[in-house]
């Protein structure tokens, strides 16, 4: 697996309109059944509505009363599973979500930890014969890439994560994920994926920028720029597993900036999620048109828990990103980008969130839930916009030269590591990234200088300068 970059053909050279192996056949299973349901609740709905017309009297209200009842009963198996009577995504979510703590690994503490660390924890879960892993071959510095699976279903879902070294949130989750398949083995879930499903999971794509917890690879490569070059053995790796094992569904999992917001909202972003263009037209076709309804099933789960807090990730067409061009070849692929929550730098919150709704979520395509959801419910989400800084500096009296009269401004600044606080520490950056009405903007913390002249001299605008500046610009 570790062949030459240069033998190794581009997305670019593939047939974009070739579904892989998987994306195809696996509705049926599910879809004919429910079809039988359904013929079933039109014709109970027709006996019912029989049953009214016949009827008068007190004999009337019993009978429709009883009608009533195994037609409410059809449709709540019409609208679940054809093979037992499941739950919906969110209430799966919900006892997921309670039953956390329980097979979440209890040593990640830091979002910080190297590949070395994230196989002590993965090891042992090798004993479990239900878990299985495969050697890929290994980053530019000689790291193993290795990929875990779970499940001998025909449908087969590849995940991966932390192709960013730095964006951790769920190499996490997923370490939480086969930790619950080892240890609730028995659970309606484990099983449901188990049978129906085939996952493969690759937690940690970029090991070497891992190591220094940077977004790049050793070779200063932004990984998920590198899809049509493949100039980096991590991108080879990641292009042949997607060759070899053909998935039906994807999931590119990411972090991203904290400062992104919902829609006009001002709300802080939670999750950001995408159903990625196959071109510069955005054109829906069945492949992307899946993923946008396992995206609607995503946000379901999710926004029970963090209502208000989920919004898309911008849907322009990058040809060099993987997740666009994985999509264009026939895997129905959906981003999970993980931003901020409250209280929490570590992410340990957003870690429970990506693991509990991504295994609600297949728990949902094992069912074939996924395919009877409406798109539209995606497309409704907002998009991510900017409206939040980490400080915004309110009501300051500013003079930016001489010979012009001062101005009340707001001043909104963001500093880098501040993990959505004003803590300034030895070594941080500050950037003063706008001056004027903020007044559609939000800040993590927001200070009222009631009028308070502030002397800005000698900063740029949009240009780091020491954060220790700060305090003497607008006083602690």
């Amino acid at each position: 697996m570790k062949g030459e970059p240069q033998k190794q053909r581009s997305f670019q050279s593939e047939n974009p309109s070739g579904p892989c192996v998987g994306g195809r056949t696996h509705g049926r299973r599910t879809r004919e059944p429910i079809r039988r349901v359904r013929l079933r609740h039109a014709m109970t709905l027709h006996r019912f509505r029989e049953a009214q017309r016949r009827t008068t009297g007190v004999a009337a209200k019993n009978q429709y009363i009883i009608a009533m009842m195994a037609f409410l009963a059809l449709v709540m198996l019409a609208t679940g599973d054809p093979d037992m009577s499941s739950a919906s995504d969110s209430s799966v979510a919900r006892e997921l979500f309670t039953l956390y703590e329980q097979f979440m690994q209890p040593d990640i503490q830091k979002r910080r930890f190297t590949q070395a660390q994230m196989f002590d924890w993965l090891t042992p879960l090798l004993q479990s014969s239900d878990i299985r892993s495969t050697d890929l071959g290994r980053s530019a510095e000689g790291r193993m890439i290795r990929l875990y699976s779970y499940g001998t279903g025909p449908i087969r879902v590849l995940l991966w994560s932390q192709m960013h070294g730095d964006e951790s949130t769920a190499t996490m989750a997923l370490i939480d994920m086969l930790r619950f398949f080892t240890r609730h083995s028995d659970h309606p879930v484990a099983r449901m994926i188990r049978e129906r499903l085939t996952l493969l999971m690759i937690p940690m794509l970029n090991p070497d920028g891992a190591e220094r917890f940077t977004r790049r690879t050793a070779q200063n490569i932004d990984l998920n720029r590198d899809a049509r070059s493949l100039v980096t053995p991590e991108a080879v790796i990641l292009k042949s597993a997607c060759d070899a094992f053909a998935p039906a569904y994807g999931f590119n999992l990411h972090d991203q900036d904290r400062h992104y917001t919902v829609g006009t909202t001002r709300k802080p972003t939670v999750i950001a999620l995408l159903a990625p263009p196959v071109n510069e037209e955005k054109t829906d076709n069945v492949v992307r048109l899946r993923a946008k309804r396992v995206a609607a099933v995503l946000r379901g789960a999710l926004e029970q828990f963090v209502p208000g807090h989920v919004a898309k990730w911008d849907d322009t067409f990058e040809p060099r990103a993987f997740g666009d061009n994985i999509q264009r070849r026939g895997t129905s692929t959906v981003l999970i980008e993980s931003g901020w929550w409250a209280d929490d730098p570590e992410k340990m919150f957003l870690r429970k969130l990506n693991c509990t709704g991504l295994l609600a979520t297949l728990d949902g395509i094992a069912h074939g839930r996924t395919d009877e959801v409406d798109a539209g419910v995606y497309e409704s989400i907002p998009f991510n916009t900017k409206r939040i800084y980490d400080v915004i500096y309110r009501n300051a009296t500013y003079q930016a030269v001489p010979d012009a009269p001062p101005v009340r401004v707001d001043v909104g600044v963001n500093v880098t590591g501040a993990s959505a606080d004003t803590t300034v520490g030895k070594g941080q950056t500050a950037t003063v990234e706008d001056v004027g009405d903020l007044s559609t903007f939000s800040g993590f913390t927001e200070r009222d200088l009631e009028g308070k002249r502030v002397d800005l001299s000698g900063i740029v605008l949009e240009t780091p300068f020491p954060a220790e500046e700060l305090n003497r610009i607008f006083g602690n």
